[in-house]
């Protein structure tokens, strides 16, 4: 099963490599990055190693997939994205994304998510064509509703302590993306 290599006009989606792992623990060491996740910031250069395997095994294992943000003219990684699990029986997946602060308010993740949720829609990706993406956010976290909703999810309700991480239960937002609904805005 072949990696698949997605492209927008300023950005290469691609497959995270072991050489990745010095750019992906600036991206985890920062915690305005993992404020709202459920991890802590990185401490050790190992952690970026270990997260690069197991974002990979996800992918070998079809389970779901992680690709490298990568700007087009330099190929340096400024993020990620991708589908945190998928399930071609259900034909759903959940979406998740994460860029590097000096990159924020410049479009690129909204433009990484438009490319990875075309492809699951149309087929693309080796879990077949998907007919719902969901989101889960933090309450708060208003960058990412605002991206979620710009791509077309709508906003479907509060799973309260729906999560636990950082020892204290979180509240997640949902948002969903149904196959029909979608439009390439």
């Amino acid at each position: 099963m072949l990696f698949p290599v997605l492209e927008t006009n300023r950005l290469r989606l691609d497959k995270l490599t072991t050489e990745d792992s010095n750019s992906l623990f600036d991206l985890f060491s920062d915690n305005s990055v993992v404020k709202y996740y459920d991890l802590d910031a990185f401490t050790k250069h190992s952690q970026a190693s270990n997260l690069i395997e197991f974002f990979n095994a996800r992918f070998t294992e079809n389970s779901g997939i992680r690709w490298a943000i990568r700007l087009k003219e330099t190929h340096q990684l400024i993020g990620t994205c991708g589908f945190n699990t998928w399930s071609p029986k259900m034909k759903n997946a959940v979406i998740g994304y994460d860029l590097l602060p000096k990159f924020w308010g410049s479009g690129y993740t909204t433009e990484a998510v438009h490319r990875i949720v075309k492809s699951a829609f149309c087929g693309e990706l080796p879990c077949g064509a998907l007919n719902r993406i969901q989101g889960d956010t933090v309450p708060g976290n208003l960058a990412s509703e605002s991206l979620l909703l710009n791509a077309g999810f709508k906003e479907e309700g509060i799973r309260r302590q729906s999560g636990y991480w950082k020892n204290q239960f979180h509240d997640l937002k949902c948002f969903g993306l149904i196959k029909s609904e979608y439009g390439e805005t």
